[in-house]
């Protein structure tokens, strides 16, 4: 698989990595753990270098997985994962505290069986805490060698621009994909400016870009999903368009809706590096099968003349997360 660097840090990962969440969280029951490692296993193989993880997700179970799935080859791979919640819960708010950021980075290392995190992102924007001082922090992990890089994930371009003049960040994790394509306006001018790569999550919108999700889909009980407005039944309805313009495009290039979502998000800059993430292995081939698929200038054109005529409908977040991005 093509290799890309994010941004000027000289950070290089697949063009493609894989998002490790929906193994442990957010997307219904866990995964099979052995099933999981296999999977991760495979990704390996068919060229991901990439993997993405958080203490969050589980929480702490994600991590733990992913180490021992990589192991094997454990030098050959990027890992990253994230800091920022209190006693790594969601549900209990923000903690960018140095002293949770440095009792984060210890466990995740021991979790992760690993001596460095590669990729140290903050999970999202506290409040409480200046981001020069969590910016310093990571600076002295670096120093220490614990970490090589770090990232902020749903930050705004001021407090990218703040926590970049303390200590250079590799990379933003947020969500991007024809289906949020809010970034562009001012987070890709300024990621573009200061030289940091971009990891787009979601960047399948949750899974609806692949054109399996309908008005009628029932999700599991302990889906993230259940929650969305954007997932309502009338707004699944309502939004079929987008898939439907997939589906077009995607008949056109022999391929399927997904992989053309992916193609188009490979396509917008060379500093981008997307991280779907699948519980099953035959979706995990469909998205590594996007590289191979060129997009060629009339192509993006063409989809994006006809994604500005539609209007998608329902916020991406209930209001209680929505308070979260952007800071």
């Amino acid at each position: 698989m093509e290799k890309r660097k994010l941004g000027n840090s000289g950070l290089e990962v697949s063009a493609l990595g894989l998002g490790c969440m929906g193994l442990s969280y957010g997307y219904g029951p866990a995964t099979d753990k052995q099933q999981a490692i296999q999977l991760i296993r495979l990704a390996f193989e068919k060229g991901v270098t990439f993997f993405d993880s958080a203490e969050a997700y589980g929480p702490f179970e994600n991590e733990k997985l992913l180490g021992e799935a990589v192991a094997p080859f454990r030098s050959q791979v990027v890992l990253a994962t994230k800091f920022g919640f209190k006693d790594g819960k969601v549900d209990l708010g923000m903690d960018s505290s140095p002293k949770n950021i440095r009792a984060v980075a210890e466990a995740a290392l021991k979790r992760m069986q690993t001596d460095v995190i590669d990729l140290f992102y903050q999970h999202r924007v506290d409040p409480n805490t200046p981001i020069e001082d969590v910016a310093g922090t990571i600076q002295d992990l670096i120093a220490e060698g614990k970490v090589k890089h770090w990232g902020l994930s749903e930050a705004s371009a001021q407090t990218i621009r703040k926590a970049h003049a303390v200590q250079p960040v590799a990379a933003l994790q947020s969500e991007y994909s024809l289906w949020w394509r809010e970034p562009e306006q001012e987070i890709i001018p300024t990621l573009e400016e200061l030289g940091i790569g971009f990891v787009p999550f979601s960047p399948l919108g949750k899974g609806f870009l692949t054109g399996t999700i309908n008005e009628t889909t029932q999700f599991s009980s302990t889906d993230f999903r259940n929650i969305v407005p954007r997932f309502s039944e009338e707004n699944r309805k309502l939004n079929q368009n987008l898939v439907d313009l997939l589906k077009t495009i995607a008949t056109e290039k022999e391929a399927t809706p997904a992989q053309i979502a992916l193609a188009w998000l490979l396509a917008q800059k060379s500093w981008i590096a997307p991280i779907p993430g699948t519980t099953k292995e035959h979706r995990l081939l469909e998205n590594i099968g996007s590289e191979a698929i060129a997009l060629a200038k009339e192509d993006l054109l063409k989809i994006n003349t006809a994604a500005s005529k539609i209007t998608l409908h329902g916020a991406r977040y209930p209001q209680h997360l929505q308070n979260r991005v952007g800071k």
